[in-house]
């Protein structure tokens, strides 16, 4: 079955990474409520490779800072749109992290949607 994909790259300073995970899990929390699939948050291990352009390289990640992968999985481009426009409501979001200083710097996230072409 296909589905909709979205997905983040985005660099996470090392010291703030526990604050990241925590505001992680809360979003994770609100997104599956609204019906989301699958939410993962992937801290960065083995970004020293010889093949393709490392993560680190791609989004000039700076000296202290790791790299964070994540993606949220959906029936469908409408389905997204739909939980979406639930989670953006939700006083988890709205409130709770409107308060919250950021723990990475937001203009240097890569994002986009995506269709599932291969399922294994």
């Amino acid at each position: 079955m296909p589905h909709y994909i979205d997905g983040f790259v985005l660099p996470v300073p090392k010291k703030q990474l526990a604050a990241y995970i925590k505001m992680s899990k809360t979003a994770c929390k609100v997104w599956l409520d609204h019906g989301a699939l699958e939410y993962r948050e992937c801290v960065g291990e083995d970004l020293s490779v010889k093949v393709g352009l490392p993560f680190p390289t791609g989004i000039k990640a700076k000296k202290g800072e790791t790299i964070v992968f994540s993606w949220i999985t959906y029936k469908s481009r409408a389905h997204r749109d739909r939980v979406n426009a639930k989670v953006m409501k939700d006083p988890r979001i709205t409130e709770d992290m409107a308060h919250l200083e950021m723990p990475f710097d937001c203009a240097r996230m890569m994002y986009g949607g995506f269709t599932t072409v291969v399922h294994g």
